[in-house]
């Protein structure tokens, strides 16, 4: 039997892990030119992401920080999905992380209420863009995207779920 990573609440043990993973993820898998300066939000996590109805998970393998996912609360019982990056080991049928960190969005959107998530992701992320097609989200244009979502300089592709 498979050992599968375990889904839970971000916590600040976790900062250091989730900052590499992301900039890892980012920089050297994609080549995106970004830096943790320009993402004071990993910084401030809690903060940040773990109030009013958003929140901020990461999926743990033998207490490595294998995965993340975030729903940032935008008000009118909607989020934005954000900083969802998984290990490029841990992707994929075997380990199912990626599934697990967005079943587990998808529970807490349905136990606060929320009516959508929005999320944006750069073109050069195509596995991300057949997963979430796959789970159900739409493709939508720059314009149907609720005025409060925060949009970022390197998002260019935007998608939606309904939760109603």
């Amino acid at each position: 039997m498979n050992e599968i990573p375990i889904v839970k609440p971000y916590s600040n043990e976790h900062q250091d892990q989730v900052v590499d993973l992301i900039l890892q993820i980012q920089q050297r898998e994609y080549n995106i030119p970004i830096t943790k300066e320009e993402q004071p939000d990993l910084f401030t996590i809690k903060d940040f992401y773990q109030k009013g109805h958003g929140n901020f998970w990461v999926a743990v393998f033998k207490d490595q920080v294998v995965g993340t996912i975030s729903l940032l609360d935008i008000g009118n019982n909607q989020v934005a999905l954000r900083k969802m990056f998984v290990d490029k080991n841990f992707r994929g049928k075997r380990y199912k992380t990626a599934h697990l960190l967005l079943d587990r969005a998808i529970t807490w959107m349905k136990e606060n209420s929320i009516k959508s998530v929005f999320l944006g992701t750069t073109p050069q992320f195509l596995a991300a863009h057949r997963f979430y097609k796959k789970h159900g989200f739409t493709s939508i244009g720059i314009e149907e995207l609720p005025k409060n979502f925060p949009l970022l300089q390197v998002d260019k592709k935007f998608y939606q779920y309904s939760l109603t």
